[in-house]
């Protein structure tokens, strides 16, 4: 399992208690919020690789949410959890940048999979900003 810090942003505090605990077992590390504002606040504070971010929240919702944290950090890869009623939602999401989405209830394997694949893309896309930098960087006249 890749080193990676995975930000979970669900209003419904036994669901986001219990998947922190499963990830957890399994070596992620992890960090919750029950709101999309405490959510772009932790995000200002701290470093995180993934978001999942639930699509039904009250006040900021999953959307909102996203566009935030895109504003902030447009590298953060975001997987959307979505109940059967804002499928839409999550298709607003994948417009916006969101990595995947996924319904819930989600099985913990593909949960897992889905947040491995999106720390692939965060990583492989810094990688080639730190390429291009050196390139520009060698570039220069001394």
């Amino acid at each position: 399992m890749k080193d990676f810090k995975v930000l979970i942003v669900d209003d419904e505090k036994d669901f986001l208690e219990m998947t922190i605990k499963r990830m957890q077992k399994k070596n992620i590390r992890c960090e919750g919020a029950e709101s999309g504002e405490e959510a772009i606040e932790k995000i200002k504070k701290g470093k995180f690789d993934v978001v999942l971010l639930d699509v039904k929240m009250p006040g900021m919702d999953g959307v909102e949410t996203l566009r935030e944290i895109k504003l902030i950090n447009p590298l953060i890869e975001v997987v959307m959890l979505t109940g059967h009623a804002s499928v839409e939602s999550g298709i607003d999401g994948m417009k916006l940048g969101a990595f995947d989405y996924l319904m819930k209830p989600i099985e913990l394997d593909l949960l897992l999979e889905k947040l491995e694949d999106a720390y692939e893309k965060k990583f492989i896309h810094e990688e080639k900003i730190i390429e291009a930098q050196i390139k520009r960087d060698s570039a220069r006249p001394s």
